[in-house]
């Protein structure tokens, strides 16, 4: 599964399995013979963790796996949203579905029933250390399994008890044979959940920061030539490649670049001439990063694994570090974005080139776009705090049992937090550049910021006084996070790439 599509990917998928799960059905055949050959075998009759050594006897096994689920839903703080909680809940059906996992057909089947339901558990967002999966956050997602636990309502605004939920569908709890609890609770999806649903998002906007840039550009009467193909064909990195060839396309027949175009100035500052290097920096970070989700959303991660021959393998595939390292990565190339658009804005306000200081003409009596950049240097302040790597620490957990741990849950947390940050800052800009923009008429920008700004004006208006920018932010924010000014703007030219 491709990230761009996987919500197709995931809908056709848990459709195959309805269809035929065959894959688990195989799979749990070799884990009843595997506990009718006398031999121990990791948490499916062995305790677990440090306690992978003590045997449990055979009419205690599903209390096992019942209690398992119980003790490690110890999951705390805000909840996962309503729509990644879906998401993570269809990877645990994709990844048991791969057939390794030795699941019982009745406890797949009814996660199945729940995704085609849109039975949605809730899901407290902290308390894995990601290692041995995402014990506490899955075992949240089990729980309503077993009548316990909570559901998210339709609209996500609220949440209930998972029993009276299941009584209005003419549910009764499962009971969990041997290994389904572990098989629930073992694996990634919360950290590659949280992956998938930020990169999606941040592959819309490193296009929203090129747009922009050339926004800001226009409005600054900054140069193309940084932007110029051979540039960037002496340093190839594919995303300076990219970036640049997307800022050339939204500056064709540009009026303003034509007005400049002999003015003498030698140079523009870092946040306009080297768009390219920085935006195409992140933008390579994040399709590694992507790479990496990618592999991990169609891999095994449960813990003991179920081969064809029978075998039975404890081994550490549940390991969150290959997750951990991109996620991390990826909310640095994220939080960059920010910083040098927080940089744009800043120039957007000090009256450079005809620009009225503030980006409105009767200041003192009115303070202007100040205090936007306030809010912006805030944002990016935060997110140096959040991209702080997580992958760095580590906590031996299970008396030492488990005593090296990635801490990809964290990393997964604090990406979310700065994608949210970032698509913030980049709503200011927006606003600042569009006012900005307007003080260069009767001159135009090129074509696609021309039609960029058009979008923006239907629905946000000119100022020249003091108001209340709550609002306006809003509408920014809410033309950052989707198509609105992409879409016109292919219209009018090209996609972006």
């Amino acid at each position: 599964m491709q990230i761009d599509s996987l919500h197709a990917d995931l809908d056709a998928r848990l459709s195959a399995l309805r269809e035929d799960p065959t894959p688990v059905d195989r799979s749990r055949d070799r884990v009843e013979d595997a506990l009718g050959d006398g031999e121990a075998h990791y948490g499916i009759n062995t305790g677990f963790g440090a306690l992978a050594q003590k045997r449990v006897p055979e009419d205690d096994l599903e209390t096992l796996q019942r209690n398992l689920v119980f003790s490690h839903a110890v999951g705390v703080g805000d909840l996962v949203p309503k729509a990644l909680s879906r998401l993570i809940l269809h990877l645990k059906i994709h990844a048991l579905g791969l057939g390794h996992s030795g699941v019982s057909r009745e406890t797949f089947d009814r996660l199945l029933l729940f995704a085609e339901r849109d039975l949605v558990p809730a899901i407290p967002s902290r308390g894995s250390v990601g290692a041995s999966g995402d014990l506490a956050p899955l075992a949240h997602l089990a729980l309503p399994l077993l009548g316990e636990g909570r559901f998210w309502t339709e609209d996500g605004s609220d949440v209930r008890p998972a029993g009276a939920v299941l009584d209005e569908h003419d549910l009764a709890p499962i009971t969990l044979r041997p290994k389904d609890g572990l098989a629930l609770i073992n694996g990634t999806q919360q950290m590659s959940g949280y992956g998938a649903h930020v990169l999606h998002e941040a592959h819309r906007l490193v296009k929203i920061a090129d747009l922009l840039s050339a926004m800001s550009l226009e409005a600054l009467q900054g140069s193309i030539k940084p932007f110029d193909e051979r540039v960037h064909d002496v340093r190839p990195h594919p995303g300076a490649q990219q970036v640049a060839a997307n800022v050339r396309t939204l500056l064709t027949d540009s009026e303003i670049l034509e007005s400049h175009r002999n003015c003498g100035k030698v140079q523009d500052p870092y946040c306009l001439r080297c768009v390219p290097q920085v935006h195409g920096a992140s933008r390579d970070a994040l399709r590694h990063a992507t790479d990496m989700v990618e592999r991990e959303v169609n891999s095994v991660t449960d813990n003991p694994l179920v081969f064809e021959d029978g075998d039975v393998i404890s081994a550490g595939n549940f390991h969150g570090q290959p997750l951990a390292l991109a996620l991390d990565y990826a909310g640095v190339a994220l939080a960059e974005l920010a910083s040098i658009s927080e940089r744009r804005i800043y120039l957007l306000l000090e009256g450079h080139d005809g620009l009225p200081e503030l980006l409105m003409e009767d200041t003192g009596l009115n303070s202007g776009y100040m205090m936007p950049q306030y809010t912006a240097a805030a944002l990016v302040s935060e997110n140096k705090s959040l991209a702080h790597p997580a992958s760095v620490d580590s906590i031996p957990t299970s008396l030492g049992q488990e005593d090296h741990v990635s801490m990809g849950s964290v990393g997964a947390v604090q990406l979310l937090d700065i994608l949210e940050n970032v698509e913030r800052v980049l709503a200011i800009e927006l606003l600042t550049a569009a006012q900005a923009l307007d003080y260069r008429r009767p001159l135009r920008p090129g074509r696609g910021v021309e039609r960029a700004h058009e979008t923006v004006r239907e629905t946000i208006a000119h100022r020249e006084a003091d108001y209340l920018l709550e609002d306006d932010i809003d509408q920014s924010l809410a033309f950052v996070r989707g198509e609105e000014l992409l879409g016109p703007v292919a219209d009018e030219l090209e996609p972006l790439g």
